[in-house]
Parts: structure tokens; sequence; C-alpha cells
């Protein structure tokens, strides 16, 4: 994986989960200069809990912590379970996400469904949908008047979806992307249902949210998209996200304070990176910027009176990207190969690198909530 250099780390609060095999667990960390400490304890036993204090930031730099390694070191390796190594930094937490909230990639998903899941029928559909659209729904806000006056125009031209109705409706798409402790870190296989033929990556920014409804800071995701299985049926979006090692995120939290905040978030810029082992490479983009709804909305329509999450939650903004360009036969577009590193960044949260496998080929999941809560209280942490 590439080692990140990123000047991010110089500044801000970071806090994230490791792998220590010396007691056969995770455990809770904080960069301190240059280092990683391990501040897990019996009052945040979990990143959950960190995440639920009223001042988690205080918290994680006031801690006393064991130091583990530099920070340069443990981002040098890769997620070997005989080392200590970097995982997923959300543990109880559910992991959530928000699908067409960008007005490029609501294009491809009407296009995915028109397709039927068919990759060599997408140039052509891609063109008669951007004839009609064109940037019609590029500054138009979901839910507003007008983006109705475009909905009833889209339904006389015959080209309405259900991904448009989610686009510019009033109500977001929300799912489940993964089971709370399946997200894998930093450094990890992240997998492809065997059955998948076109797909690709989802950079994406991950707002960290309390049982409270509070953003308390953001991270990096990669909402590894199944574009055939989804565009076959929405009703196989369950199949299509939530597969064996199909969710990374990290490789920290970076907790919201003097340095960071959510205004940051608006304006991220993402850059992507995927590199083939046939010497394949495509470079690509998301910004926040461009996004169709507010971050903050995005956490009131996930959580709220409607719906609780006791043990907070993950949530995945969705992505600007959506490659088009082909890799191998024309007309065919982009599509993932086995072996392909993928690595997100941004300026503020540093990078997120996997490497692309099948979730038959991944290291099972097999630590649970029922083996996290046995190993922390054999630690003597609850």
């Amino acid at each position: 994986m590439n080692v990140m250099t990123d000047p991010a780390f110089r500044i801000g609060t970071f806090v994230g989960r490791v792998w220590r095999p010396d007691v056969a667990g995770p455990s809770l960390v904080v960069l301190r200069d240059g280092a990683l400490y391990d501040i897990t304890s019996r009052a945040t036993p979990t990143m959950r809990d960190l995440l639920e204090l009223s001042d988690p930031v205080h918290h994680a730099l006031a801690a006393p912590g064991e130091r583990l390694l530099p920070l340069e070191e443990i981002l040098a390796q890769e997620a070997d379970p005989a080392r200590v190594h970097l995982i997923a930094p959300c543990d109880l937490q559910a992991v959530k996400a928000c699908g067409v909230t960008f007005a490029r990639s609501m294009i491809e998903r009407v296009i995915e469904e028109r397709a039927a899941g068919d990759a060599s029928r997408a140039e052509a559909i891609r063109a008669r949908v951007i004839d009609v659209i064109g940037d019609s729904l590029r500054n138009l806000k979901p839910g507003s008047p007008e983006a109705a006056r475009v909905k009833a125009a889209l339904v006389e031209e015959g080209v309405w979806s259900q991904y448009l109705e989610v686009g510019i409706g009033p109500d977001a798409e929300v799912f489940t992307k993964a089971q709370a402790l399946s997200a894998v870190g930093t450094g990890a296989d992240v997998g492809l249902h065997p059955a998948s033929r076109w797909n690709n990556p989802e950079p994406e920014i991950v707002l960290a949210v309390s049982s409270g409804g509070q953003a308390k800071g953001a991270t990096l995701g990669n909402d590894v998209n199944l574009r055939d299985i989804e565009g076959r049926s929405a009703l196989l979006l369950g199949k299509a996200k939530d597969n064996n090692a199909s969710c990374a995120i990290g490789p920290f939290i970076r907790l919201f304070d003097e340095s960071y905040t959510i205004d940051d978030v608006r304006r991220a810029e993402l850059s992507l990176l995927v590199e083939g082992e046939d010497g394949y490479r495509l470079a690509g983009r998301s910004s926040m910027a461009e996004i169709s709804r507010d971050p903050l909305d995005l956490v009131a329509q996930t959580i709220g009176r409607h719906h609780q999450y006791p043990d907070g939650l993950m949530l995945f903004m969705g992505t600007l990207f959506a490659p088009v360009e082909d890799r191998d036969e024309p007309g065919q577009g982009f599509s993932h190969k086995l072996g392909d590193e993928v690595t997100i960044a941004n300026a503020e949260l540093g990078s997120l690198t996997n490497t692309v496998r099948l979730s038959t080929e991944c290291a099972p999941w097999s630590f649970g909530t029922a083996a996290l809560m046995r190993n922390l209280a054999g630690r003597g942490l609850l």
C-alpha cells in the first residue's frame, strides 16, 4: 500500500482502531506526535463510547495511552493478523449509506437501470438520457417546486426513474451498506461478489455520527459498487452492497475541532487512483461541493425520532465519481480486475488504500459483536 505522507496528519485530532495480536483483539488509538497511542480504557473500550462523549477531542488528547508504533511504520504495513495493523475506525456503529446524491452519478444509476445491468448497452442509453436531461439537474435542489416541475417534464419524456426520484425528490436514498464490525480498513483487501462483471470503486466521505444525531468527525470510504447486480433490479441492492469485505473505511476518523469542521467536509475534494496489475491506470475525483443535499440534511434523514441508532452510525454520503471510459473492449466501460489497487485520498483525511479481490477470497469476517464483548471482558475493559 501507499504510505501516507500527507500534511493533514500534522494537525487535527485523529482517532482509529488497530488490531493487536498480543490481546487477540482491537484497541482504540489516537495519533500524537507522529505515533499511535492505545487509549482503550473502561471509559472508552470502543469507538462507539468515545464518540458518545460530549467532548471526544479532549478525551482523545488527554487520556493516558500506551505508545504503539510510529505512524509511518504502521501505514507501511498490510493488514497482517500477526502484526499490529490498522482496521476500520468504527466498531459498534451501524454502517449506512446515501445514494444518488450527485447529479452525474444519478444519471449513471438511471443508465444502469435502463441497461438492466448490461454494460454493452450503457453507451447508447447514456447518449439518449443526457440528450433529454442535459445539465438541467446539476443545480436543482431536491424536493423544491422546481424539482417537481422537472420531474413532471421527465415523466412526459418517458425517462423517469426511481433513481431520479431519490435524486431530486424530497426523500434521500438511505440504505444499510454493511453490518457493524464488518468493514475493512486501509491495507486490507476489498471484495467483489463473484457474480459481478460490471463494477467500480466509489470514493466517499463518511460521517461519524453519535446516537444523538451529532456529526462528530469524518473519514474516507469505498462503497464498492456492483453496477450489473443493482442495475438488474433495485431489489438486489442488498446483494450488490453488503458482501464480505465490500466496505472499506479509514484510515482514521478526524474529529471535528477548531482545525476541521463540517464546512471542511462540504468543500472536500477527493481523488481516486486505480492501478491494475496489467499496468492500467485510472484517475478520478469527487467534489463534495457538487453534492445535491447538505451533509447534515442526510444525517437528519437517517437518524431522528423516526429511527434511532443507540450505538451511532457511520454515514456514506455518495460520490460524484462514475467511470465511463472503456478499459478493454469498446463499449464495455470500466470494470475492476482482480488485483487492482484502489487509493482514495483527501488532503485533510489522508488516504485509504485497498486491493480488489473476490469476496469469497478475502479473509472471512469472523470477529463480530459477541467476539468483541468477550474480548473486552477478558481484558477487564467491561
